[in-house]
């Protein structure tokens, strides 16, 4: 079953953006996604759902996030991406004052296909009974480490081990920083 319509995909990009602006967050999850294949959007609307709805989303829960964003993400959001970051380096006239005006615009529109991502993902969370405590860092960690163990299976061929300090930079934002 799937969430019931609400603010629930305002609520979990406002956490998304609250999470990443966090110090060292946007590295962790820069070096998840370029080097474990990792959808960041995943793993934080994973981190979300476990803090704020009390969720701890399974693997076959979190594959279903995954099959429901990967024509939009493969489709929009990785060919806007390309874009942008091509755009740092050329072709020509790339890059140049002129350029970056043009990069800050795919910018905005590629963070705009991501928060329509986040839409799509918060309507596929399962609806289920929350845990009755609060999650604690070690539930976070193995939901977390599942996000980025399923993606390693798909696109990596590192081991876990190589990102469990840059999943702990994430885990310690989520769980000390601010509300």
């Amino acid at each position: 079953m799937k969430t019931p319509p609400t603010d629930l995909d305002g609520e979990s990009w406002a956490f998304a953006l609250e999470v990443y602006a966090r110090p060292d967050v946007s590295d962790a999850c820069l070096k998840l996604q370029n080097q474990a294949g990792v959808d960041v959007l995943i793993l934080l609307v994973t981190a979300f759902a476990a803090v704020r709805l009390r969720l701890l989303l399974t693997p076959a829960e979190i594959n279903e996030l995954d099959n429901a964003c990967r024509p939009w993400r493969e489709q929009i959001i990785h060919p806007l991406r390309a874009i942008r970051t091509g755009l740092k380096t050329g072709p020509a006239p790339a890059p140049g004052s002129e350029t970056e005006q043009f990069r800050s615009k795919v910018r905005a529109i590629e963070l705009e296909a991501e928060r329509l991502q986040n839409q799509l993902l918060a309507a596929s969370l399962p609806r289920r009974p929350a845990k009755p405590q609060d999650v604690n860092a070690d539930e976070l960690r193995f939901v977390l480490r599942d996000v980025t163990r399923l993606s390693l299976e798909k696109n990596g061929s590192k081991p876990i081990a190589d990102f469990l300090l840059t999943i702990d930079t994430i885990i310690d934002a989520v769980m000390h920083g601010a509300p």
